[in-house]
């Protein structure tokens, strides 16, 4: 084998497919297009969060910032959740979240699923307080400043009184402890550290 070849054959790429993992939609595949800072959330991370979150979250009220492939927003609806909406600022992408929204539709959910083509730091600065119980929030990781005001700005518009709370990935690069720091109410308190991922789920601190 050739130098170029063996560089091809050892070349980490974007799964084209992710599939959901649990709910009414167990199994159902989502394309995933080649696009600058698309990084679909893993099948492991998700796993271990829907067992931090329970597996039915019937009642939640769900904002998938910056979606992607839909993968979080997607496993949410899959498990009951009230409304979910999911953001998504590029036109190719959203334009494939719909797609992908109409082929699971053939299993109708039965809870509310809204996608949006807009900025999500923008929709989440216009919500009122405590309008949400379960955020999720996975920019791409080059972004910190867009992270770190997308945090801030959701620990006002959560409510997680009834469950839910503020999901968050982020680069490996990142120390914990300057995420938590955003937000001292509120407390980290499932955390997850996966090859370039952290991710963290937090929960209001109440008396």
């Amino acid at each position: 084998m050739n130098k170029t070849a063996a560089k091809k054959s050892i070349k980490t790429e974007l799964p084209k497919k992710v599939r959901i993992i649990g709910g009414l939609w167990r199994s159902r595949l989502l394309s995933v297009l080649d696009l600058p800072g698309l990084r679909p959330s893993t099948d492991r991370i998700r796993e271990t969060l829907f067992n931090w979150l329970g597996q039915d979250l019937s009642g939640l009220r769900c904002l998938d910032l910056f979606a992607g492939t839909g993968a979080l927003g997607f496993e949410a609806a899959s498990r009951n959740a009230e409304t979910v909406v999911l953001l998504e600022k590029d036109k190719k992408a959203y334009v494939n979240l719909q797609a992908n929204l109409k082929l699971l539709l053939s299993t109708p959910v039965s809870g509310v699923v809204e996608i949006l083509h807009k900025d999500s730091l923008e929709f989440l600065k216009q919500q009122a307080d405590l309008s949400s119980n379960l955020i999720f929030i996975d920019p791409p990781f080059q972004d910190f400043a867009l992270l770190d005001h997308s945090i801030i700005e959701a620990s006002r518009v959560c409510d997680d009184s009834a469950g839910g709370g503020i999901y968050v990935e982020f680069s490996a690069s990142r120390r914990r402890e300057e995420v938590e720091a955003l937000i001292p109410q509120w407390n980290c308190g499932k955390y997850l550290e996966l090859g370039a991922v952290k991710a963290c789920l937090f929960r209001s601190r109440r008396d």
